[in-house]
């Protein structure tokens, strides 16, 4: 049976376990195929390209009739390289290069491809349902339900599947749009906007459209990072946690960018060290770990790519993730000797240590643009602005740590929270004020405490008195008086 674009992640073949029934392995197995979501992402990521793609083309025509080469130019350059690289990805998920079928070739080359794709998938949608279709795959998750697993197979059919491929397909794509296009895009009309001191009505539309955008790419890294890393549960996210991610993103994102612009308006060639320095750390940190892991490069990136191919499409990955961390985090780490090219461990220390290291570069940024600041500020206080943007990053902190203490979907798995850390730093901070005097007594370091809080201790099994051992000591003991007796 052939197989129509990407496979779908985490689905096996039936083949692997069809002898398995589940009363044998206690797996319950789930037949619906009626109850098929509609593709809202879908619909979402085009509306997104689309909306964007036609504001950036009027304002660009606004620039051309104002003979403003320079923002004309740059604002068609962050119109046109994303929509390059969007249809770029989804030929290659789709793999269409090795099909018959011209007319959607023709609508990539046009700019048209999320448009025909999206109506792809509206059309298997619609038809889904409406005739009995085997079942090609099944896909076996643990679902969590009050804190308790519970094995599920799910059988995936071919309207199924090929949803499932769209899905991915946007997913990935909605994440180059993002920030390969939106934030660079969204920086400079703000900028252009404080430079000529007047806001057009069609730039302010294109700056919501590019946050919305953005914003919407940085929960899908979140949601596929949750997804990767629990690649074995069913993962669904409540309202709340939706809600915490929302306004965690938006926070984090609006702070980020606000800061760089006003910095550049003060200080404008001292921006591009700035941006470099990021992209190259960013850029190089999965090369360094991956040459001191002396790892080799992953076989299944492409059966049909070379190491040169392979070489090629993991730097322009790279590229990608160094451009999410420079405006937020980006949720995931790479490894580029894993064969998912993600590294599954949740790692709270490097967390921690973006954060803070962004909520420092922030404040030196904002506090560089008070001293340099031009006379166009005056009107505006500038302490007031100064405070606002770092509480508002810290709001954003603060999200994010709500969302993992309460919202995330997979919280009863994790070893420790973010309150048994802030417990422990309340600890620390006391036993230092204390000088140690009242830690000697106290022999569980944080660690064993922690496992103790969250992973509860079981009773000691009983062993049940041996009676055969007491009876033969019995016996032995009655021969033994029977024979002094004689």
């Amino acid at each position: 049976m052939e197989e129509e674009g990407e496979p779908v992640e985490n689905i096996t073949d039936i083949e692997q376990f069809h002898q398995e029934s589940p009363s044998e392995n206690g797996v319950m197995l789930v037949v619906n195929h009626s109850n098929i979501q509609p593709p809202f992402s879908v619909v979402l990521a085009t509306l997104l390209y689309c909306a964007e793609f036609v504001c950036a083309a009027v304002l660009c025509n606004m620039y051309h009739k104002s003979d403003d080469d320079t923002w004309m130019g740059l604002t068609i350059t962050f119109m046109l390289v994303p929509a390059v690289l969007t249809q770029l990805a989804l030929t290659f998920i789709h793999r269409d290069l090795g099909r018959d079928r011209p007319l959607v070739l023709l609508l990539h080359l046009l700019l048209l491809g999320p448009l025909i794709r999206c109506f792809e998938a509206l059309v298997v949608y619609f038809k889904a349902g409406k005739e009995e279709e085997p079942y090609v795959t099944i896909s076996r998750k643990i679902k969590l339900k009050k804190d308790q697993g519970t094995p599920m197979e799910w059988e995936i059919g071919h309207s199924e599947r090929k949803l499932a491929t769209h899905r991915n397909a946007f997913k990935r794509t909605a994440v180059i749009q993002a920030f390969l296009g939106s934030t660079p895009q969204l920086t400079l009309q703000l900028y252009a906007t404080i430079q000529e001191k007047y806001l057009l009505p069609i730039r302010m539309t294109l700056m919501i459209i590019c946050l919305i955008s953005v914003t919407y790419g940085a929960l899908v890294c979140s949601v596929l990072a949750i997804n990767i890393r629990y690649d074995d549960y069913k993962v669904r996210l409540r309202p709340a946690a939706y809600l915490c991610m929302i306004l965690w993103r938006v926070l984090e994102i609006a702070t980020r960018v606000t800061s760089l612009v006003l910095f550049s308006t003060a200080l404008t060639y001292w921006v591009i060290p700035v941006g470099l320095g990021n992209l190259l750390f960013f850029f190089l940190l999965p090369w360094v770990e991956f040459w001191v892991r002396r790892a080799s490069l992953p076989d299944n990136v492409e059966k049909n790519f070379s190491k040169l191919g392979t070489t090629v499409v993991l730097s322009l990955v790279t590229f990608l993730y160094a451009c999410i961390n420079i405006f937020c985090w980006s949720a995931v780490q790479l490894d580029l000797g894993h064969r998912d090219l993600i590294e599954k461990k949740q790692r709270w220390g490097r967390l921690a240590a973006y954060y803070g290291g962004r909520f420092l570069e922030n404040g030196a940024l904002i506090t560089l643009w008070y001293f340099h600041k031009l006379d166009f500020y005056e009107y505006v206080c500038a302490p007031l602005l100064v405070a606002q943007l770092l509480i508002c990053y810290s709001l954003a902190v603060l999200f994010m740590l709500l969302f993992y203490q309460f919202c995330h979907p997979c919280r009863s798995l994790f070893r420790h929270n973010v309150h048994d850390c802030l417990a422990c730093v309340c600890c620390c901070i006391c036993c230092r004020r204390g000088g140690g005097r009242e830690g000697q007594g106290q022999p569980n370091s944080y660690s064993t405490t922690a496992t103790m809080v969250l992973v509860p201790l079981e009773p000691p099994e009983l062993q049940p008195p041996d009676l055969t051992s007491q009876l033969v000591e019995r016996e032995t003991a009655i021969i033994e008086d029977i024979m002094e007796a004689a």
